[in-house]
Formats: C-alpha cells, structure tokens, sequence
C-alpha cells in the first residue's frame, strides 16, 4: 500500500502521493502530511557517507514514492535532477555552511522544483492531463518553479510575486521566460500573492480549472527538500551523532524538511529557525500565543518576508496540535517538546548586515542575508546552549550574486555572477502586473483559460 497523506485541518480524505503532489492543497485548504514517518535503521543511514546526493535523494524518496514511482525511473530523475554539486565548507572546528545555490536558478528552491517537475510531467502524461501551477514567491520560488517547468507538456505556470520585494536577479529569472510561463507582479506583499493563491484553490467558480501548486503548501516540496539534511549529517558527522541545523525560515518549507528528515530517523540535536522582522513564530515559541504578522514587514532577507507561515500547520500537527489555514490554533501543540527540539530567533537588518560583515571577516567566505540570518541564528542558540562537540550545519539558501547591492556595500565587491543568471539578466522582460485584488486575479484566471 502507497503511504498516505492527511489534511492537516483533518476534514478531507487521506491520498496517496500522486494525488496529494497534482492537489496541491486539500480540499478542506488544509497541508498534507504523513501521520507516520518511514523510518531508516541505523546501518541504512550509516551507509549514506558512502553514496553521491542523488544516490541519497533516490534511497529517501523511494521511501515515499513505492507504488507510485518505479524504481529505475525515480532513480533517473534523481540522476538528472541533481546533477549539481552541493558544498559544504568548513567555517570552524565542527561548523559547516552548507551552500544550496548551485543549481539552475542559484537557490534551494531548485531541489524540489526540479524533482517536482520530474513527477509533474509523468503523472500528467500518463493520465492524459493538463493542470495550471499557481504560485506565490517571495524571492526565489517563482524562477526556481518557473524554470522547472518551462516547456513541461501539460503544464501551465502562474507566478505571483510582490514587485517591490523581489531583487533585480531575482524577477529577471522568472520573468524572462515566455511559452508555458506568465508572472504576474503584485502591488502588495508576499502574503496578499500567497492569500490570492489560497483562495482560488477553493474557490467554486474555479473548479473547471485544474489547479495545482509549488509553493510549499504543496508536499511535494518538503520531500526532496529533506533530503540535503541526510546528505550534510553523512558528511560532517559520524553514524548516529546528533548534527545542529540553523535554517533560515520564511514560510518554513525549509524548516519542515528538516522536521521530515528528523521523523524519518535522522539524528538531529537542534533544529534553528531563523527569522528575520517576521517573529511571529519565535514570539509563539516563547509565549504559546500565535499572532501572525500582518501586513508582513520587509526586511533585507526578501524571500522571508512571510507575516504567517503556511507550514506552521504541518509543524504544529507533528507536536500533536491543530493550526488552520488562517494561523488560528484549534488544539495546541506540546510546546515543550517544541521548544526542547527548535530554537528560533529574530534577526533585525542591523544584524543581517553585521553577520554578513563579521562572517566575511572571521572567515574570508561570503553569505547573503538568508545565509546571514541563519548564522547569526545559531550566535543566538549558541550563546544559550553551547555547541560543545556536535557538529552544525548553517544553511545558505541562496547565491549571493543575487543580492549585489547589500554584499558590496559590506564587502567592498560585488559576487560573480553564475553563468544562467547572466543569461536571464540580459533578456527581455515580460510580466503582468496588477492590484492585490482577488477579484481582478480570478478574472486573470478566468481570462487565461477562455
């Protein structure tokens, strides 16, 4: 029997993988989860420190896809999807930055769009489907989901993203594809694009229009996103000993494929959310009184700019409570075990800025300021309950040649550029703009499908 994926708002029928991924969100607009986690021994994990990543990503998410995917084709798209490399550079001693910028558009978003893409395209061809991909970004969802997904038959994309938010680089890699691409800027925040997303897929005069999503709403995200834990703790800590992550955490897709790694066996001593001006969730952690941020405030770390972060409710479902889709708690969660488990701090610009500089300068290697966040996150941690002997992983999601402006006026120079982002820079752009009325985007829609 394939495993199966629950609501988080408990109101919707179990799924298995393919009909959770082609979903998106459920019925009920609630996440799905797994109740139950497949677990890997001792003696399989251990095995890790011998296998390249895709090799890993293959033994992870088989433990997911049986019954669904093949063997031999999940294992070819783990060889094409992940035929990048994923660094791990030494910082300190035991301290590790874990650079998840390598792929095609320079972000971490590529380890899920990519594998997503992969299954997209084979559960439509094989049912001789067409669906539309409606996404909000941030910053780096959008060109990650965007390139993805170019060309993929039986696929249509729409990407939502806050035009003042977004950087240069960033907007320019998704808005300079054309065919089965359309970006749409939004004169609002994140969290009007991610509401207006939200809505449609539950709403009734949409129905004759199939839906899906990318964002990390949608469980096919978390899966190949949990996977780069499983490759970092093979490599800088020894079989069975505990590794600190600190994550930088926006709306804690990232976050939660840790959780999913941790679930599925992986020894994990502290898991770090790092947020930036958006402290909802550390204000919760501390206090148990969750009031999400709203409007979300902009803070230098663009992608993160989330006022209320949809996987909360998959997290708080892991701690045993229940969270609907507007952050209202309706069972509260064990928030000890939380807190035993999680740390999460916020982090001003001021200190964005200052972790950019002093990292540069203590160790001569270069963040952005989601990697800044995320270290000066573990500072926090660090200074409450000290590292020790274990092993941490501070968790860079993002090319700095994407944020040139903030990394030269610390560093004195600007990053090289990877070589697709110089590509996409040079291209023409075109984008759809519009008010954060949702009124006027379910005519968008509406419009798009005639």
């Amino acid at each position: 029997m394939p495993l199966l994926f629950h609501s988080t708002n408990g109101q919707s029928p179990a799924v298995n993988l393919r009909e959770a991924l082609l979903a998106g969100q459920a019925p009920d607009r609630g996440l799905y989860f797994p109740k139950q986690f497949p677990r890997f021994t001792f003696n399989e994990l251990a095995a890790f420190s011998r296998l390249p990543y895709h090799e890993i990503a293959f033994r992870v998410l088989s433990k997911f896809t049986d019954g669904i995917v093949s063997p031999p084709e999940l294992a070819k798209f783990c060889a094409d999807a992940y035929n990048f490399p994923v660094p791990l550079e030494v910082v300190n001693f035991r301290t590790f930055l874990m650079r998840l910028d390598q792929g095609p558009t320079a972000s971490f978003k590529d380890f899920a769009a990519q594998m997503m893409a992969r299954l997209f395209g084979k559960f439509l061809r094989e049912d001789n489907r067409q669906v539309t991909i409606l996404t909000a970004t941030s910053g780096d969802t959008g060109s990650a989901v965007a390139h993805a997904f170019h060309k993929i038959p039986g696929v249509r994309v729409i990407v939502l993203f806050p035009i003042a938010e977004v950087s240069e680089s960033q907007r320019k890699l998704m808005t300079t594809l054309r065919d089965n691409i359309r970006t749409v800027a939004v004169d609002g925040k994140f969290d009007d694009c991610q509401a207006m997303v939200k809505r449609a897929f539950a709403d009734a005069d949409l129905k004759h229009i199939p839906l899906s999503s990318a964002n990390s709403i949608n469980i096919g995200r978390l899966l190949p996103q949990s996977v780069y834990y499983f490759y970092a703790a093979s490599r800088v800590a020894q079989a069975g000993e505990p590794v600190v992550f600190s994550i930088p955490s926006g709306n804690f897709g990232d976050m939660m494929g840790a959780i999913v790694a941790r679930e599925m066996g992986l020894p994990v001593r502290k898991i770090i959310a790092a947020v930036n001006d958006n402290d909802a969730f550390p204000k919760f952690l501390a206090s148990g009184d969750y009031q999400k941020i709203s409007p979300s405030r902009n803070s230098l770390s663009n992608a993160m700019n989330v006022g209320h972060a949809s996987n909360l409710a998959r997290l708080v479902s892991v701690y045993g409570g229940q969270m609907d889709e507007t952050g209202k708690i309706l069972q509260p969660p064990n928030l000890d075990a939380m807190r035993r488990d999680i740390f999460s701090s916020s982090i001003s610009d001021e200190r964005t800025v200052a972790g950019l500089r002093d990292f540069w300068n203590q160790f001569q290697l270069l963040l952005e300021p989601h990697g800044s966040v995320a270290w000066q996150g573990f500072q926090d941690w660090n200074a409450m309950e000290p590292l020790a002997n274990s092993p941490a992983v501070i968790v860079e999601t993002a090319n700095p040649a994407k944020f040139p402006v903030e990394v030269q006026k610390v560093v004195g120079w600007e990053p090289d550029v990877p070589t697709n982002m110089l590509a996409s820079l040079r291209l023409p752009e075109d984008f759809d703009r519009m008010d954060a009325d949702y009124e006027k985007f379910k005519t968008y829609l509406i419009q798009k499908h005639a």
